[in-house]
């Protein structure tokens, strides 16, 4: 580690739960982030101020006018531009020391199971059941934990899935697939600007916490949000032994 990086993350450094060896164990990572929308950006962007060395961004949409109430990645000048070159600009313009891949798709097949083999920590930053299952069961096949976040209206949640936990459970066991489960869009029902902040920034917390192997990861709990009461709750849920994914 450099004299740049080494004032440049100082900060962290400084605490002991992290110190040298976290950072560096950051600064070697690869963190893959599917969606660079309202969760992709705060994560994204703490992500790179946090110093991962490489950040691969996911994403096929495009930025639209409506995009911007939230999705602090981008900006009005940027309209237009696929998200992931929108947000390729940010994170080097905040970060110039880290590298950023942009893939201007939507992952799925041989794509996807190749991304998640190379990276250290998935970020499940997506708007979909269908993305959300494809990327848990390519999580479950190499074994990287997955740092899932959702939010809608004023209703947020996360959890970590960590398989390579003895006993640990996948999102296939919170969420079985197939399951009569509504699948609500920010379009259609809105969502708080600041919720998605939250829970992005909640995502790159465990994200960090995970790649240096500091504090205790939210394997096996699911925290919510509701933020018209700013109320926290937590909900604990085991692996399904019969679960067609992990079991």
């Amino acid at each position: 580690m450099n004299d740049d990086q080494l004032l440049r993350y100082s900060r962290h450094i400084l605490l002991p739960e992290i110190d040298i060896a976290g950072q560096t164990a950051i600064s070697n990572a690869r963190v893959l982030v599917v969606g660079a929308g309202g969760l992709g950006s705060p994560a994204a962007l703490y992500l790179a101020s946090a110093g991962v060395g490489t950040l691969v961004l996911a994403d096929g949409d495009e930025v639209d006018l409506s995009n911007l109430q939230r999705q602090i990645l981008h900006t009005q000048a940027r309209l237009g531009l696929a998200k992931v070159e929108s947000g390729r600009q940010a994170l080097l313009a905040l970060n110039p020391q880290i590298e950023v891949v942009a893939l201007a798709t939507r992952l799925e097949g041989e794509t996807l199971d190749a991304e998640v083999a190379k990276a250290s920590v998935v970020l499940d930053c997506c708007d979909n059941f269908a993305t959300r299952h494809a990327v848990n069961r390519a999580c479950v096949k190499h074994r990287k934990p997955l740092v899932s976040g959702a939010a809608i209206r004023f209703d947020g949640q996360v959890s970590v899935f960590d398989l390579r936990r003895a006993g640990a459970p996948c999102y296939h066991c919170l969420f079985p697939e197939g399951e009569a489960l509504e699948e609500l869009r920010c379009a259609v029902t809105g969502v708080f600007a600041p919720l998605t902040g939250i829970i992005g920034a909640t995502q790159a917390a465990e994200a960090l916490k995970l790649l240096a192997g500091c504090g205790e990861a939210l394997v096996g709990r699911l925290l919510l949000l509701d933020a018209l009461a700013m109320r926290w709750r937590e909900v604990r849920y085991p692996r399904d032994p019969s679960c067609a994914v992990c079991g």
